[in-house]
């Protein structure tokens, strides 16, 4: 699969689209529920069409960080959209994924084959 697989990126925008407000779910539970890699659902992120309401910033590090990006400032954007549905980051800038993580229904936290 690669970056640009327009399928792909559909289920993957769709699956994001479920993620409840003031709630997180990592690059790698994206992955493992469509059958692809952390990296590719980083891709789709970034290419996230506006205005359709996909929900983009719900999407964090399995270190329940913000994934910075080396070429503009929407990290800080990211924490600011996440801040204000109440998400709360420690002081190293962590999400407690126990309290804020959203799991897709049905998901068994097992790797897919």
């Amino acid at each position: 699969m690669t970056e640009s697989n327009p399928h792909l990126y559909q289920r993957i925008y769709a699956l994001v689209s479920e993620i409840p407000y003031g709630q997180v779910t990592t690059y790698g539970e994206i992955a493992k529920c469509v059958g692809t890699t952390p990296r590719i659902v980083g891709f789709a992120m970034a290419m996230t069409p506006q205005n359709q309401g996909i929900p983009w910033q719900r999407v964090i590090n399995h270190q329940g960080k913000i994934s910075r990006r080396s070429d503009s400032d929407g990290h800080t954007f990211q924490h600011d959209l996440l801040k204000a549905e109440g998400i709360i980051f420690d002081s190293r800038g962590r999400v407690d994924l126990k309290k804020f993580a959203w799991r897709v229904p049905g998901s068994d936290g097992k790797k897919s084959a």
